[in-house]
């Protein structure tokens, strides 16, 4: 695949000001992987206002960005958006401002590409929403976790959205289907946690006395014969959180792959669960103009709801 054969000269809009040099041609230049950026702008390949530039230099309104010609190879390459994800993308947002947008994530769709994965929920998504100068994640989900995610549109929002998540002003709800019956005295989970490496280059996290302190409050939803339905709010916000203190709890997540157990696994078979039954249903947080508390709820895909019928009638 070949990518920007001839000089580009690209000025930067309003909406693009104060943007680093690598996102802004991150976004520019779809497909380019972030090892490739960083060489042309050390290189000076990069130039902005006639001038070489550092990898942390934020554009300004109106400035000149020359982009020298690239050829991508097939296998560096972000690939392009199915029609079928793109139409999926394109109907699972929740709820959109001028500033940002809220989507529901489908489970299995990586956030971003790398590692291996050649497009990512982001990726797709600049694609999809191509009248947008800028789009940039402001929180994450596990790959095999559903539903709410919030993106900014401009940087500003970004960085005041990224503010509120880092003072707790933003609130998530989760909603997961965990193993046996959890008691209904059992209200938070604080167990410190730390990530560790489990080989292959994984990443995983468990619990251990010297890890960062963590906390989870669970609420019964709804108890089945054999499973329970809980509401899941992470007062911190560690990697696998839920997951891992629920583990912790003895109440594993249902097709979790990675904290799960035996019996869990079991009881996923027989519900016909094919996927992490970990739904982030509610997301509020502060209009970053306004500082109007918006609130998004994003619905259970139907094979879920499907698993919860099934639970209902024990089977």
């Amino acid at each position: 695949m070949a990518e920007g054969q001839e000089v580009q000269f690209i000025e930067v809009s309003e909406s693009q000001h104060g943007q680093r040099i690598d996102n802004f041609l991150r976004t520019r230049l779809k497909g380019a992987p972030k090892t490739l950026i960083y060489r042309i702008v050390r290189k000076g390949e990069v130039r902005v206002n006639k001038k070489r530039v550092k990898v942390d230099y934020r554009v300004q309104t109106g400035d000149l960005v020359r982009v020298p010609p690239l050829r991508l190879a097939p296998e560096s390459a972000v690939k392009e958006a199915s029609e079928s994800l793109r139409n999926l993308l394109a109907g699972s947002v929740v709820i959109e401002g001028p500033d940002w947008l809220v989507i529901n994530k489908p489970s299995g769709l990586a956030v971003h590409g790398g590692s291996g994965v050649k497009i990512g929920l982001i990726e797709a998504l600049r694609q999809v929403r191509d009248d947008l100068d800028f789009l940039e994640l402001v929180h994450r989900l596990d790959r095999d976790t559903s539903g709410c995610l919030l993106l900014a549109k401009n940087r500003e929002s970004l960085l005041s959205l990224n503010t509120a998540l880092r003072e707790r002003r933003m609130e998530k709800g989760y909603l997961a289907l965990v193993q046996g019956r959890w008691p209904a005295r059992r209200d938070y989970v604080s167990a410190r946690l730390e990530r560790y490496d489990a080989g292959n280059g994984e990443r995983r996290v468990r619990v251990d006395a010297g890890g960062k302190v963590s906390r989870t409050r669970f609420a019964v939803r709804e108890t089945f014969p054999k499973v329970t339905l809980v509401e899941a709010e992470p007062v911190t916000g560690r990697t696998h959180q839920i997951r891992v203190h629920a583990a912790h709890a003895g109440h594993a997540l249902l097709g979790d792959d990675k904290y799960g157990s035996a019996e869990g696994a079991y009881l996923a078979r027989s519900l016909r669960l094919d996927r992490l039954f970990l739904h982030a249903l509610t997301l509020t947080f502060p209009d970053p103009k306004t500082g109007r508390l918006v609130q998004a709820r994003a619905p259970l895909e139907p094979g879920l709801e499907k698993v919860l019928e099934r639970a209902r009638r024990g089977s």
